[in-house]
């Protein structure tokens, strides 16, 4: 069950400071099934490991080696560009871009929950994932698209595990394609008749990209983290954001250092950017799905974020939060502006 907004409507900044707000509101309460998926998982016998007991996962040992197939509806951050120092904003970083790869327009509605099917090969030392989901019927939408052969969302991811002395360390390479019913931003400012409405030039089109994704433990209680992504940045936002360009990094720090093993302060930069087409698209008047007021002084948006999580008791958490936003949404004439928070987590 949700209700409420984001900041400003969960408008005006790309990277935005809270990972819970939805992009679309509602000033009365209302229910959404997040998950009802069934899973399978098949082994392939020799070494086992223990799965730990989690909301998406049941206790007990598997096969290293194992697929695992995925059916429902799900996030798909649930199983893809995953991370282990950035990617709960319940727990960890709160802003958009730290959760999640912002250049990456992954499947989803204004929820960010989408319908679609998963597959992830396990092996010793590397996963190999691919998943093929639907996308909504509108940007930013919640009803989904029935034409189901010409709008989806794939991607592929290919993980690799290692350790750098005694020290683990993760790598993930991203690549996807989405096939939506977006409109062209060089279709837009090419027919001034539109009048910058880009909703008239929509057909199925096809937007690609990559993504980078890192961490690294450089000593005991002490981990280090960084995305990077890119899109083509040709035709429409459809889903997540209007990033087409994006590079992050962190620290992430446990507080065994000064005897709160069970604290985290996390410390981390984000730099976000568009295309050259999407930036001439937001300079003559258009909108996306966060950003666009008509007069567009472009720079590349900047974040700095700070947190430290301690603990009350038990399973209670608390957070507070400091993040500095400079040129949000990309506006050199916008901000600069500080946000504090304050997050209290319970888990039962």
């Amino acid at each position: 069950m949700w209700q409420g907004y984001g900041l400003s409507k969960t408008l005006g900044v790309e990277g935005f400071p809270n990972g819970e707000a939805f992009r679309l509101g509602n000033t009365v309460p209302n229910v959404n099934f997040a998950r009802v998926f069934i899973r399978q998982t098949f082994g392939f016998g020799g070494e086992q490991e223990a799965i730990e007991d989690d909301q998406l996962h049941l206790a007990g040992k598997q096969d290293v080696s194992r697929l695992t197939l995925t059916l429902g509806r799900m996030s798909v951050k649930d199983i893809f560009d995953n991370n282990a120092y950035a990617n709960d904003p319940r727990a960890q970083f709160m802003n958009w871009a730290l959760m999640a790869n912002e250049a990456w327009d992954y499947p989803a509605d204004a929820l960010g929950y989408m319908t679609g099917f998963a597959a992830e090969l396990n092996q010793p030392h590397w996963t190999l994932r691919y998943g093929f989901f639907q996308m909504p019927r509108v940007s930013n939408g919640t009803v989904l698209d029935q034409h189901f052969l010409d709008a989806w969302g794939m991607v592929t991811e290919f993980e690799r595990r290692f350790m750098l002395g005694e020290h683990p360390g993760t790598v993930r390479l991203l690549a996807f394609l989405n096939h939506a019913h977006m409109g062209s931003y060089a279709v837009t400012l090419e027919n001034p008749s539109l009048d910058m409405d880009i909703t008239k030039t929509r057909e199925y089109r096809f937007k690609y990209g990559f993504g980078l994704n890192l961490e690294q433990e450089i000593f005991k209680n002490i981990g280090v983290f960084s995305r990077l992504g890119w899109s083509d940045g040709q035709n429409e936002a459809w889903v997540f954001s209007d990033v087409d360009r994006t590079a992050t990094a962190g620290l992430s720090v446990k507080g065994e250092f000064w005897h709160r093993p069970e604290d985290t302060f996390g410390l981390a930069g984000v730099f976000n950017g568009l295309s050259r087409i999407h930036q001439e698209f937001f300079e003559a008047g258009g909108t996306g799905i966060l950003a666009g007021d008509g007069a567009l002084n472009y720079g590349w948006e900047k974040i700095l974020e700070a947190y430290y999580d301690f603990k009350i008791w038990e399973t209670i958490h608390t957070t507070l939060d400091y993040q500095f936003i400079a040129d949000p949404a990309f506006n050199r004439d916008r901000g600069p502006v500080s946000v504090f928070a304050a997050r209290l987590h319970w888990e039962f």
